[in-house]
Parts: C-alpha cells; sequence; structure tokens
C-alpha cells in the first residue's frame, strides 16, 4: 500500500511528527519534494531533533528512507545531518537512500539565491538555501543530478569551485544512489510512506504564486517526484493546523490583526511554538482558514485531513474559523488565484465554543469534550473530508487515530 501524506496549509502543518508516527507501520518513507529549506521538528521522549533533508521515518531502525528524485539537495547538508543523528546515537548505515534523477544545490545557487530575492521590488522571503536556484536550473536544463557525477564531459561544464566542493561528497553520494522507480518496483507489496514538504498553498502551480515555492508540493508531486504512477497512490492524507500560519511573503487571508487582535496572536505564536525550524523566523498566524484548505481538499483528492495543534486552543473560552472571504463588497466562497484579490480578502469568520480543557491526556477521541468534537465536525463538514487522526502534542503518543490510514 502506498499512502502519501502532505501539508494541506502553507507548511509547517505538523507533517514531520506524522510521518514520523505512520512509518512504524511502513517499510519505506521516501521524501519526494523540496531541499533543506524544509524543517521537520521530531519528538521522542525527551528528544526533540529536527530534519531538514531526510525522511522523519529515519528514527526506526529497520525501516528505509529515500530521498526522492523532486528533491534538491545541499550535500554538505546531507552529510551534516546524517552526523547529527550518529552523533546522538541513530544508526542510519545502509538505510539512507538517493534517487539518482535527484538535482544537487551547489554553494554558488545559496548565494544567488540571497541576492536575488533580496533585489526583488518584492522579496518573496526565501529561506536562502538556493532551493529555488537548483530548480530554476533543473527547468533550465543546466542543473547536475546525481546521475551526473560520475559523467565526466558534464562535470567539466561546471565550475572551478563547483568540482571542489563536490569531490569529498562524489563516493558516497554514489554508495547511497538508487534508481528509485526500480527499487519501488521490485518491492511493489511493501508499505510505502511518501512524505511531502512545505505545502498545498506554496506549490508552484496551486499556490499563492508568485509566493510559493519552487517545488510540488501537492500530492500530484509524490508521483513524480516518488517515480511511480498516479494510479499506485493508494490514499491522500492532508495535515494541517487547528489554525494558520505562513512564513515570509504573500497573502494569509485569516491572518489575526496585529493591532485589535495582538494578544491572540503572541498567545499562539508562544503556545504553538510558531517559529521556522530551518529558519528560526516567528511564523505569521491567524484563523484556520477553511476557504483555502476546502481547495486543498479538493486539488489534490485528498482522503482524510490530520488535525495538529488542537490542544493550543485548551485555554481559549471561543474559537473562530474562516468560512468565506468579503473581498469588496462581495461574499467569495472558493479560494482565488489572484494575489490582488487574496490580499484584499477580509475574512468571514464563524465562532465556536472553546472547551477549557487540556486535550493532551486523551487516549480516544470519545475521551474529547464535546466543544472540541464540534470543532472538528464542523471542519469536516465543511471540507466534505473526514479528520481520521488528531495531534493533541508534540509527542507520538499524544495522537488520536480515529481511522488507520493504512485500511483501504
Amino acid at each position: 500500500m502506498k499512502v502519501v501524506v502532505i501539508g494541506a496549509q502553507w507548511g509547517d502543518e505538523g507533517k514531520g511528527k506524522i510521518v514520523d508516527y505512520l512509518a512504524k507501520e511502513a517499510q519505506i518513507i521516501v521524501r519526494f519534494s523540496g531541499g533543506a529549506n524544509a524543517g521537520h521538528t521530531i519528538v521522542i521522549g525527551n528528544e526533540e531533533y529536527a530534519l531538514h533533508l531526510i525522511p522523519s521515518g529515519v528514527f526506526y531502525p529497520d525501516k528505509m528512507v529515500i530521498l526522492g528524485a523532486g528533491m534538491v539537495i545541499d550535500p554538505a547538508a546531507l552529510f551534516s545531518e546524517l552526523q547529527m543523528l550518529k552523533d546522538r546515537g541513530i544508526d542510519t548505515a545502509g538505510r539512507v537512500f538517493i534517487s539518482d534523477r535527484a538535482h544537487i544545490v551547489l554553494p554558488r545557487y545559496i548565494q544567488i539565491d540571497k541576492e536575488r530575492d533580496a533585489a526583488r521590488k518584492k522579496p518573496i522571503g526565501t529561506t536562502g538555501r538556493g532551493i529555488g536556484i537548483t530548480y530554476s536550473m533543473k527547468s533550465d536544463r543546466d542543473g547536475i543530478r546525481v546521475a551526473d557525477l560520475l559523467w565526466k564531459e558534464k562535470m567539466d561544464e561546471l565550475e572551478p569551485g563547483d568540482r571542489e566542493f563536490l569531490a569529498p561528497y562524489l563516493e558516497p553520494l554514489q554508495e547511497m544512489s538508487v534508481d528509485l522507480a526500480t527499487y519501488l518496483m521490485h518491492r511493489k507489496n511493501a508499505q510505502v510512506l511518501f512524505e511531502g514538504a512545505q505545502g498545498t498553498l506554496l506549490d508552484l502551480d496551486l499556490g499563492t504564486y508568485p509566493f510559493v515555492s519552487s517545488g510540488m508540493s501537492c500530492a500530484a508531486g509524490a508521483a513524480v517526484g516518488g517515480c511511480v504512477g498516479p494510479r499506485a497512490i493508494d490514499k491522500v492524507l492532508g495535515v494541517f493546523k487547528a489554525y494558520s500560519t505562513r512564513v515570509g511573503n504573500g497573502p494569509l487571508p485569516s491572518e489575526f490583526d496585529t493591532g485589535s487582535e495582538d494578544e491572540l496572536y503572541r498567545f499562539v505564536r508562544d503556545t504553538g511554538r510558531e517559529y521556522g525550524v530551518t529558519t528560526g523566523r516567528p511564523r505569521r498566524c491567524g484563523y484556520l482558514d477553511l476557504v483555502s484548505l476546502r481547495y486543498a481538499c479538493l486539488t489534490n483528492s485528498i482522503d482524510s485531513l490530520v488535525m495538529t495543534h488542537l490542544d493550543v486552543y485548551d485555554a481559549l473560552e471561543e474559537i473562530k474559523a474562516c468560512t468565506a472571504y468579503r473581498i469588496g463588497d462581495k461574499i467569495v466562497e472558493n479560494f482565488p488565484a489572484s494575489i490582488d484579490e487574496l490580499n484584499r480578502a477580509k475574512p468571514v469568520l464563524r465562532s465556536f465554543r472553546g472547551w477549557k480543557k487540556p486535550l493532551s491526556g486523551a487516549l480516544t477521541y470519545e475521551e474529547f469534550p464535546e466543544a472540541a468534537m464540534e470543532y472538528i465536525e464542523f471542519i469536516e463538514r465543511f471540507c466534505e473530508t473526514p479528520i481520521d487522526i488528531v495531534s493533541v502534542g508534540y509527542d507520538r503518543k499524544e495522537t488520536i487515530i480515529r481511522k488507520s490510514p493504512w485500511t483501504k
């Protein structure tokens, strides 16, 4: 069975924790997009790990993890991350592979990335990790892949500084290289978990362009970056927070008003630890945007949703969610492509009762307070998509499974 996990918002939804939890029942975990611009935080007991490139399932010693064809990989960042895991007692030997079709991030791309964004009249707010430049080089057919590292003619085209940078990584990268399509073909009966990066609203085609990432962070990207056909995918899970966040520039229609709602903004940001894993930047926060969430469900054929950070709302008397936009004198219920419209959009809010009770002690959904169930079940009806998993904390055990994604 092949299950895809994607972000259903603007990234940072808690995909890392969910992939780590679901990987318990998988044999292979494939990260299919993005690069070191992503950041996944995994909490296991009293230990906290920050991953940027390596799939979240690496913490299970019997799992194979693969960096897919849709990824762009900075070798220095990759081997630094592998060393960090080794230093902390995680044995990755013989378990981490890289698709031979994945592209390589070179140091000069990182510098170009920073300079290009700074030169824009309206900066996108990239992480400055060279991701966009690498994808651009890929589209221009000037990039270099893992498969090309032993191709002398291609290597000779690189600048001397590029070859010097790559020299110490050539052998270890080749040892980790794998023909992903063939690898998965020979394991067609395996439980495979495809891990996305960023979120649907940062997807190059489906997101809030141009304030998006450069890769495919939608469910369709799992087929391309995971080297499987779309009909091979059995289920798509969309991860979303109980509220909305965004890092960097671009529209966030349900964003808290930093004047009148500054106290709520600071409460959600600090309680939810809303600071970028990669950049450390505070995230912008807002009400749950159900208009964009329903759009994510439609455009990704999401079979079921995974709700995270619900416990952040434990102490509130009242909770609100955005159910439509007011743009000028119109009420808009669908997610617009126009950035101008999204920038002018004001959220139409619906109020819900708070539950004033910690959710982290619940072992089953039935133990949730009635008000928490009302909030969850309204979202299900609005998006016409079930919420099968609810996370109420950072630890693995703080995860409520209403229906396992490993069932067809």
